[in-house]
């Protein structure tokens, strides 16, 4: 029956391409979840459609619709959370074809389901994995479910890109052919993301957080060098547990070492709880049909007040910049996107409402070789603030970590500047004196 169903419903990537609204919103599955087949090719129906705005978030591919000129009339993108292929098109082309949508993780789905509301013909296409289960009729939808499924539910027109190649992952995964309007048939690679080795300031913040972190502990800890240090200080501790929007290597290296159990959890004992995996092939391999491994909507995983309910939750993100008064740049410099605020208010919220909990914001003394300090006096006007003074608890530097939460401006500013690089302490000083905070 459901075989039947699903013949009926396959179509080629250009028929279903084709068949959608000449004027529509496509919203895509993020990260390495991305529908490849669909984002390499819908430049080529460019006389198809009149105006087709696509959403997506972290896109880990270079796709011609966005970074080609020629496409600035009929092709929108919008995107959460900038990549390297995104602020190319947006800043070193200068296309006017891309823009940003802020907003929290846990709140993207509902916030673009009530956005797009407005303006009708939505479609979701949806990088989902093989092979489809024929005795119940559903798919397994990989690695990201951090908004798709809220959006899904929502859709005018859901197309299902099948990739058996993409893991399958247990949890909230799974959804049934009768909702799907569209099967296309795709084969493309999972994209990895290298593991960096830390530096040495990244091993010095690394463990001023490492000793931070209680046996017992549920983490969520972001990527790049300075978490995946931490992971390398964790190997003493012991019953550590994930609740986590991204799962990263290190979480599998910790649990492989017997280190992450998940079962002082005080939510999902015995699981890892992530909304999307972006990694290498050893990641995939890892989540692939494990049981212990739960993928939750990114509206649930991300809730504070989820979160929250995990006693001695440790949130552990990065930031680029720390003004005086402890407001946190995790997402650009000055007007200039670079990313996107995520889930990182999310998770540090929940953090410091757990019981025993901690929210760490961590960042390098210095950026561009030393020659600018990272900690502040104010901030660039325009600059978007990712974590707000009066949510920040924790901030490490190469040179110590200090806590902030409940202290005074002026005990906030003494104390950033304390952790400063020393090649700026004192003009900090002087300007936290003219700005009357010391």
């Amino acid at each position: 029956m459901w075989k039947d169903k699903y013949r009926e419903k396959l179509r080629s990537l250009d028929e279903a391409i084709l068949s959608l609204p000449k004027r529509c919103t496509v919203i895509v599955s993020m990260a390495a979840a991305e529908a490849q087949g669909f984002l390499s090719n819908v430049h080529k129906f460019k006389s198809h459609f009149e105006k087709i705005k696509i959403v997506t978030c972290l896109d880990t591919g270079y796709y011609d619709f966005f970074l080609n000129k020629d496409y600035e009339d009929n092709y929108q993108l919008h995107t959460w959370f900038f990549s390297d292929s995104t602020r190319k098109s947006k800043y070193k082309d200068e296309l006017k074809i891309l823009d940003f949508i802020p907003n929290n993780l846990h709140m993207a789905g509902l916030d673009k389901v009530m956005a797009e509301k407005e303006e009708g013909n939505t479609v979701v296409f949806w990088g989902t994995s093989a092979p489809f289960q024929e005795k119940a009729g559903y798919f397994n939808l990989g690695i990201s479910n951090v908004y798709e499924k809220d959006i899904a539910e929502n859709a005018d027109i859901v197309v299902m890109e099948v990739n058996e190649k993409m893991p399958f992952v247990h949890g909230d995964t799974e959804w049934h052919i009768n909702n799907v309007n569209m099967i296309v048939e795709s084969s493309w690679e999972i994209p990895e993301i290298p593991i960096t080795e830390p530096k040495e300031e990244e091993r010095k913040i690394a463990q001023h957080i490492a000793d931070l972190i209680p046996d017992g502990a549920t983490l969520q800890i972001g990527i790049g060098g300075i978490p995946n240090a931490v992971g390398k200080l964790l190997e003493d501790k012991k019953d550590l547990g994930v609740h986590t929007e991204m799962l990263t290597e290190s979480m599998i290296d910790l649990f492989e070492k017997g280190v992450i159990t998940n079962m002082k959890k005080s939510l999902w004992k015995g699981k890892f709880i992530i909304a999307f995996a972006l990694g290498t092939k050893k990641m995939y391999d890892f989540i692939n049909n494990n049981q212990g491994v739960f993928e939750l909507r990114g509206r649930y995983v991300n809730d504070p007040y989820v979160v929250c309910q995990n006693d001695n939750m440790v949130s552990l993100n990065t930031a680029i910049s720390v003004d005086l008064t402890g407001q946190v740049v995790s997402e650009a410099i000055g007007t200039q996107q670079i990313s996107g605020p995520g889930g990182q208010l999310d998770t540090h919220r929940g953090a410091i409402k757990s019981k025993h909990g901690k929210g760490i914001i961590a960042l390098r003394s210095t950026a561009k070789n030393g020659t600018i300090s990272t900690i502040v006096p104010m901030l660039p006007q325009g600059t978007p603030v990712t974590v707000p003074r009066h949510d920040l608890d924790y901030v490490a530097t190469e040179w110590g970590i200090v806590h902030l939460r409940g202290r005074s401006a002026g005990e906030r500013a003494r104390k950033l500047i304390s952790i400063a690089h020393p090649d700026y302490r004192k003009e900090l000083e002087k300007k936290a004196i003219e700005m009357g905070l010391i």
